[in-house]
């Protein structure tokens, strides 16, 4: 497994158990009546889907997609790998960011979100484009074209 592919797939691992916990939280806070910020609902969404779930179909993605081509100019493993810092910093604080609005609504956390946010979306467009080219058929379209059925 390459090193980029663990990356992703640990890190995916680490929001699932934050993704959890935050849950775990909420439902405490629920059942004894903990405090709880009104974000959470979103900081424990967010989490789970752009941290867990993303970054782990990103992960696969870059562990199962054929090599790139060697003339691929979209692909490289640095940029993906500055990407995922990227990526991975701007959904932790984002994270923390959704949970301090909700104590703090009209602070600095709302333009910051903001612009986790953009930093996230910027990480995901650039990550998605360098694979692009790694989805292609490798063998399969000749088993299709034999009548094989998948």
């Amino acid at each position: 497994m390459f090193t980029n592919a663990r990356y992703f797939i640990k890190t995916a691992f680490g929001f699932f158990v934050l993704g959890l916990l935050s849950g775990l939280y909420m439902y405490g806070a629920r059942t004894f009546g903990w405090s709880m910020p009104f974000t959470m609902i979103q900081a424990h969404t967010h989490i789970l889907l752009m941290g867990g779930v993303f970054m782990m179909i990103l992960g696969v993605a870059v562990w199962f997609f054929p090599r790139a081509k060697k003339d691929d100019k979209n692909y490289n493993p640095t940029i993906i790998r500055i990407s995922y810092y990227v990526f991975t910093i701007a959904t932790l604080l984002r994270f923390i960011v959704e949970i301090l609005q909700g104590f703090y609504p009209q602070g600095l956390a709302t333009p910051a979100g903001f612009w986790f946010s953009v930093l996230q979306v910027v990480a995901s467009i650039v990550l998605v484009h360098s694979l692009w080219g790694r989805i292609r058929p490798v063998g399969s379209q000749i088993r299709e074209q034999r009548g094989e059925k998948f």
